[in-house]
């Protein structure tokens, strides 16, 4: 972290600290209201969504935070500045046991393209600062959008020092692709413990996502950009599909479990009020431009999904499968939806910039996966269990002419480069997108063997990684875009060191990622 950057995070907590010490005789008794940080996201040209969560206790066995059912007001205020001397907006808002006393705050009347600095106060407890950045206006011109994103962050596989050297970086915004949380306890060499066994209620989720929110690492990354998030299984449970999870719980108690779980997702993250849950319904894909540069599409591939095929005997979830399950080629199976496939058909059809970003949660390109007898196959859970629904994305692509689409996923602990092909049968026909799919921030990952062996199999894969935990660092200019595929070198020990381990590069008119030199 550069030492600006240490000291603005030094000279920001400072009020909070102050100000605790100050009414420890109040409702918090000394306890730090603001235990779980703040954040902000979904940035506007003229606006932002800012979050934080009352929560002095935030492990409280009810859920709550340690907070009573009475309403808190909670001032906030937003600045130019972060010594506050250049206010541009305040106000006040009232907190609901309903909702966990999560705080979200719409803001409107900024100026675009810029940073800004927030914070929040209740009962003259201030919080810790955080810097956000509004967006360019539309259709404004952009030198470059730069963000940086990533994905499945296991709480007990290791230490979030990614998350730190991500706060480092030099960035507009961190796009995070789904497994913020594990419902699950798995893997091995764990160097911390969840704070309790797998969540199915709300209080359950609340305490999940408080274990994972209490990392000062993840905290500081929180409070350094805006950030635009969706989720994969693991917020709710691993490998779920729709309405339907991997242990084939009763229908009505798993969505019930998934309204409980999608609840504790919007109460901690910076989600604009447009996507507050009804019950076990959230509608979390959206799109924005960045000026007149990008447009980004963020997709959830979780909640309206087909099941997986060919599933094992009184099982759900995924599995690997060759050319006898003849399932997995149904056209009516669908990893989005039949609406939002619409949605995402339209916003192709009037693309207004020069690249397009299609965030979402796994791999896109086929992944052949060979046994020892060399035959094919692929794993269901990704869009490899639903090749038709992947050739209708990819043909909208195609017939829209949408000029340089690049496809950026998480999901599957490695870091896959590819060629998207508008047919995988025909390694050497037209390449349709490019795609590079991030690794995990500490979820282990596949070994070199597997990955080699997918080398191998998959022409159209240019690079993969198991064995590195991390981020991508992309930068998008008018001509040019480059990723940086960024590796920590360990997460089992606190404050490792990061390095780049390769860079690529996708020119403007020419689909397909090449290894950067410089």
């Amino acid at each position: 972290m550069s030492f600006r950057r240490r000291s603005l995070f030094r000279a920001v907590a400072a009020p909070a600290v102050l100000s605790l010490a100050g009414c420890a005789a109040g409702r918090f008794g000394g306890r730090d209201p603001f235990s779980l940080g703040v954040a902000s996201g979904y940035p506007r040209a003229d606006g932002v969504v800012l979050w934080t969560r009352l929560a002095p206790e935030p492990l409280a066995a009810d859920g709550s935070g340690g907070m009573s059912p009475e309403p808190a007001a909670v001032g906030w205020e937003i600045a130019e500045d972060a010594g506050f001397t250049r206010g541009v907006r305040r106000g006040a808002v009232r907190t609901s046991a309903r909702w966990g006393h999560s705080v979200h705050v719409e803001v409107d009347g900024l100026t675009p393209a810029r940073p800004h600095w927030y914070r929040f106060i209740v009962d003259g407890v201030a919080s810790p600062i955080g810097r956000t950045r509004t967006a360019p206006a539309a259709g404004a011109p952009v030198d470059r959008l730069r963000f940086a994103y990533a994905s499945c962050q296991q709480f007990e596989q290791g230490w979030y020092t990614a998350h730190r050297h991500m706060a480092a970086e030099d960035l507009d915004l961190v796009v995070f692709l789904g497994d913020y949380i594990y419902e699950s306890s798995w893997g091995n060499l764990h160097v911390r413990k969840h704070e309790a066994g797998e969540p199915e209620t709300l209080a359950q989720y609340r305490n999940r996502y408080a274990c994972y929110r209490g990392d000062r690492d993840l905290q500081a990354c929180h409070a350094a950009f805006p950030w635009v998030v969706t989720w994969d299984d693991h917020e709710v449970d691993n490998d779920y599909a729709n309405d339907r999870s991997e242990q084939l719980a009763p229908r009505e108690a798993f969505l019930a479990r998934r309204a409980a779980a999608y609840q504790a997702f919007y109460e901690h993250m910076p989600l604009p009020a447009a996507m507050r849950p009804s019950g076990p319904d959230m509608k979390i894909y959206t799109r924005f431009d960045w000026g007149a540069l990008a447009r980004m599409h963020v997709l959830d591939d979780r909640q309206y999904r087909s099941h997986q095929v060919c599933a094992r005997a009184g099982r759900g979830g995924s599995t690997v499968v060759d050319e006898r399950c003849t399932e997995r080629l149904d056209p009516a199976l669908t990893l989005l939806g039949e609406t939002q496939e619409r949605w995402l058909a339209d916003g192709f059809r009037a693309t207004p910039t020069p690249w397009t970003v299609i965030a979402q949660q796994s791999v896109m390109a086929t992944v052949q996966r060979p046994d020892a007898q060399g035959r094919k196959r692929w794993w269901t859970d990704a869009w490899d269990g639903y090749p038709a629904a992947r050739g209708r994305l990819l043909g909208a692509l195609e017939r829209n002419r949408v000029r340089n689409p690049v496809v950026i996923g998480g999901d599957v602990h490695a870091c896959y480069v590819a060629d998207l092909l508008a047919d995988f049968e025909k390694p050497r026909g037209a390449v349709i997108a490019s795609e590079i799919c991030g690794t995990s921030i500490t979820s282990q990952g596949p070994g070199p063997a597997a990955t080699d062996a997918q080398l191998a199999a998959n022409p159209h894969l240019k690079f993969a990684n198991g064995t590195a935990r991390g981020y991508v660092a992309m930068t998008i200019m008018p001509k040019l875009a480059e990723a940086a595929l960024r590796v920590v070198e360990t997460v089992k020990q606190p404050g490792a060191a990061i390095r780049t381990a390769a860079r690529f590069a996708i020119e403007d008119g020419r689909p397909g990622p090449q290894i950067a030199t410089s």
